[in-house]
């Protein structure tokens, strides 16, 4: 009897299978959506932009209210949304509404970036596309280069660049900050501060409360193995462990400020609480703030935006911005 069934070559269950014929079938995430000239909620314009043949990304920009249209510049956030480094979007309904959220209260102007996903593109993809879409930013401060998007020449101020992300997003955003300080960015520009909301850190031993028995079965393990199987290191690859001993000091984070935020119900609570404190004692010269939110689980501001919780944290990150 014919059956369509197809073989399942691996899998990351519950978030994704791989087929054999290659196809890949994302079993959560939430629906893309399209850019808004003017978000009827909030204001907020956005639109799509292509940074390279790989890289894209959604931009967004507040309301501006005369007379300060042509004349006040504003900070810029580079932004990287969360999902395993494996689901959802840039474009998706979930992070287009928390950047509308954002930029609305925040006056920023954001550029939200599209990386490619694992297991199509395992890591380290995603950090590079990353990289990518923070020079071309970093690009826009020079006089003579192209493909430069008149939102950000007209109202960014490069003085005032921040970078920041969720969950894989933070780890991105960490990995970007200590890149960036290694290497620096096009036109000399200074990344000024970084927020890392329920970062994505892990290792191959448990901290604090975290349980000994099935560490290597726990989503968080398996998900960095399934996304970059080839990291020398596994777990304890210096991108999704910073306390590893190979890992590059802390003290070379490329920007000035940081903002933390953890959640108490959330499994990364005490990977970020750590990580707070390991920066705090590097020798980095920045100010941080840690911020821990109680009754609340794993980027809880992103997937219940309309609890107070989530308001207070999306006015926490705003006030942070500006």
């Amino acid at each position: 009897m014919a059956t369509n069934a197809k073989t399942i070559a691996s899998e990351l269950p519950p978030v994704l299978r791989v087929y054999q014929d290659g196809t890949v079938e994302r079993l959560i995430g939430s629906p893309f959506v399209p850019p808004s000239l003017e978000d009827p909620t909030t204001g907020v314009s956005s639109k799509d932009t292509t940074i390279s043949p790989l890289v894209s990304a959604q931009l967004y920009l507040p309301k501006l209210s005369p007379p300060q249209t042509h004349h006040k510049k504003l900070p810029i956030l580079v932004y990287f949304h969360g999902g395993g480094f494996c689901i959802e979007s840039a474009f998706s309904f979930l992070f287009h509404n928390s950047m509308n959220s954002l930029v609305s209260r925040a006056k920023v102007i954001a550029v939200s970036v599209e990386y490619r996903l694992a297991p199509e593109h395992p890591l380290p993809a995603a950090y590079e596309d990353s990289w990518t879409a923070l020079q071309w930013v970093a690009s826009h401060s020079l006089q003579d280069t192209i493909n430069k998007d008149s939102w950000l020449t007209e109202n960014g101020d490069f003085d005032r660049i921040y970078m920041g992300g969720d969950s894989a997003g933070a780890n991105i955003a960490h990995n970007m900050a200590i890149r960036s300080g290694a290497e620096g960015l096009f036109g000399g520009v200074k990344i000024l501060g970084a927020f890392l909301s329920c970062p994505y850190f892990w290792g191959s031993d448990p901290i604090g409360s975290e349980p000994v028995l099935g560490h290597e079965e726990n989503l968080l393990y398996r998900t960095w193995t399934f996304v970059y199987p080839s990291a020398p290191g596994g777990i304890d690859h210096p991108m999704i462990n910073p306390f590893a001993c190979d890992a590059p000091s802390l003290s070379g984070i490329g920007c000035s400020r940081l903002f933390v935020c953890v959640a108490e119900m959330d499994e990364l609570r005490e990977r970020g609480i750590r990580y707070a404190k390991a920066v705090r004692e590097s020798g980095w010269d920045g100010d941080l703030e840690l911020f821990e939110v109680e009754g609340e689980g794993h980027c809880f501001h992103i997937l219940n935006p309309a609890t107070e919780s989530a308001k207070t944290m999306v006015n926490r990150l705003a006030s942070f911005l500006r």
